[in-house]
């Protein structure tokens, strides 16, 4: 804040303050013009008003307030660039707050995370705090129920595009994942993609024209084999999907393939070592682990 906003807010305070400190020392008693008449002269439905002065807990009430709100105002920020003396800040409060939770954390978070993710698994504590952990940095993208959507992995399934062990599931989270599907259309065109697709429908044993299968069978053994394996079943070391079940990420419709194949896939699932100590990446790990065996 610039110094000429900062006196402006100090200004404009001081004067708010001696304004409502006058208002109230004002009309703390009345002048009585008749001794026979104490009303104000206003007369409504019968009923005369009374020129009477504030009550005297009322009155002493709002000094306290007053006196309150400048002691605050001088201990606290609030005028301008005055820190107050004090210095108390919003950040402080809560680095202090954060440094009292995570005192008292952190004895669990290290027996959790000498605790083998199975075993932890049917700790009921532990898959709670897994749980917060979840929905406040995966329930974004996995869904609050972790099965998925379009582009986001079920995660209460048994299929892993990179395996679903331990050490695995530790890996991904604080690495991350980055999908590297290219897109085919320049190379393969209109009539290339047909193909494929066709081929890639009757790997999951569904109908496909037969004539289009042989076509994109050869082109699938020249161009695809390298990632999904000569029988489609994928490889978990390079994150390519198998496409020999009913497992679709982005959709296994006809149509939705041959979009796949088109534009490629980039998906990328964010690394969160920066994000979660290393403990708490336990924890979620070993919940995400038992929601696949659900």
């Amino acid at each position: 804040m610039t110094s000429f906003w900062s006196g402006w807010i100090i200004v404009l305070t001081a004067i708010s303050i001696a304004l409502v400190t006058w208002v109230l020392f004002a009309n703390r008693k009345t002048e009585v013009r008749d001794e026979n008449d104490r009303t104000t002269g206003h007369i409504y439905d019968g009923i005369e008003e009374y020129d009477n002065p504030l009550p005297a807990w009322w009155f002493k009430m709002f000094v306290v307030s007053i006196i309150f709100g400048i002691g605050y105002l001088i201990a606290f920020p609030g005028l301008g660039n005055f820190k107050g003396l004090l210095e108390w800040t919003s950040v402080g409060q809560w680095q202090k707050e954060m440094d009292f939770h995570s005192e008292r954390l952190q004895p669990i978070l290290d027996s959790y995370a000498a605790t083998d993710m199975d075993e932890l698994a049917a700790n009921p504590a532990a898959m709670k705090m897994g749980a917060r952990i979840y929905a406040n940095n995966c329930a974004q993208c996995h869904g609050s129920d972790a099965r998925g959507g379009y582009g986001f992995p079920n995660l209460t399934d048994n299929d892993w595009l990179y395996g679903g062990d331990s050490q695995t599931l530790m890996t991904t989270i604080v690495d991350g994942r980055q999908a590297a599907m290219p897109a085919w259309q320049t190379i393969l065109g209109d009539e290339g993609i047909k193909n494929m697709a066709a081929y890639v429908v009757s790997l999951s044993g569904r109908p496909a024209d037969e004539t289009r299968v042989a076509a994109g069978k050869s082109q699938y053994m020249t161009m695809c084999i390298a990632c999904h394996g000569a029988d489609g079943t994928g490889n978990k070391f390079m994150g390519a999907p198998n496409l020999t079940d009913d497992v679709w990420l982005y959709g296994g419709s006809p149509a939705m393939i041959e979009h796949t194949l088109r534009v490629g896939r980039n998906g990328r699932m964010p690394s969160f070592k920066d994000l979660l100590q290393e403990q708490k990446i336990h924890v979620v790990a070993a919940y995400v682990k038992s929601l696949g065996k659900q």
